[in-house]
């Protein structure tokens, strides 16, 4: 949700017919709770999902309850049939703070291994000092 600086119709109304449909924020508002977060998503921006996460890590969850989680990142990536990278992101970033192993998470979600395959660290700046520019050329090529 919001991650991807989008929160897309579809997502708030499948947290909508969640909550309603199996109870799953009790007798809270849930309309309300998601305008405040709203509004704290864009007063402190990376700063509410940096919250987020550490009160995930600092949370004992059972397994029932982190498969609720992945349950439901996964309802709210695909509840508006576009999958953005930051989704993506953001899921891996919940999913390191939980203590689901891939392949528990497999056995439910065969289909989302996409979700679960590490990214491509690319932290290191290239060494172009290694890197022999003057040894390309088109020469070989037809009417070149």
């Amino acid at each position: 949700m919001s991650c991807d600086g989008n929160i897309a119709p579809e997502e708030i109304e499948l947290v909508k017919n969640l909550a309603s449909d199996i109870d799953l924020f009790g007798q809270l508002d849930v309309e309300n709770i998601l305008n405040k977060y709203i509004s704290e998503i864009n007063e402190s921006g990376a700063g509410f999902f940096k919250s987020y996460l550490d009160d995930v890590s600092g949370t004992t969850l059972t397994e029932a309850e982190e498969f609720k989680i992945i349950d439901l990142a996964f309802k709210t990536i695909m509840a508006d049939n576009v999958i953005e990278y930051a989704e993506i992101k953001f899921f891996k970033k919940i999913r390191m703070r939980l203590s689901l192993t891939d392949e528990a998470i497999l056995s439910k979600y065969p289909d989302k291994e996409d979700f679960l395959l590490p990214d491509i660290s690319v932290s290191k700046e290239l060494d172009w000092g290694k890197m022999n520019f003057s040894a390309i050329s088109f020469s070989g090529l037809k009417g070149v």
